[in-house]
């Protein structure tokens, strides 16, 4: 005895058996940004001030940039994991969701490489 629906045997849907580890990587990221991001709001509360010197000098620390570096990529990462699936759910058009996929990801390493050099910079003191 067959579990699908009798729409699905007639049209032939069913699970594609794919994006298990899409959907898990997701999970995993998302568990990673709480932690990151708790971390990160408590750390900034934490300092004594919020000027550029104060926050520049606390990226210096010996955790501190690797975690933000960590930060940055989880962040795009998830990101693009997420715009992904928005776009294979909504964009019917193969050709087109082909080239927004490419777009999306794109646009997520751009992001995630300004974010790893802006941090670089600041950590490492090449910004006055």
């Amino acid at each position: 005895m067959s579990q699908r629906s009798a729409l699905g045997r007639v049209l032939g849907y069913g699970s594609a058996k794919d994006g298990v580890g899409e959907w898990w990587t997701q999970r995993l990221t998302s568990v990673a940004l709480i932690a990151l991001g708790g971390w990160f709001v408590a750390a900034l509360l934490a300092l004594p001030a919020h000027d550029y010197a104060t926050v520049a000098a606390w990226m210096r620390g010996t955790w501190t940039a690797p975690a933000l570096l960590l930060l940055v990529l989880v962040s795009a990462w998830h990101s693009q994991l997420g715009i992904r699936v928005i776009i294979e759910d909504y964009v019917p058009e193969d050709g087109m969701k082909a080239l927004a996929i490419a777009l999306a990801s794109f646009v997520h390493i751009v992001l995630a490489a300004v974010g790893v050099v802006a941090v670089l910079r600041v950590a490492l003191g090449s910004v006055p």
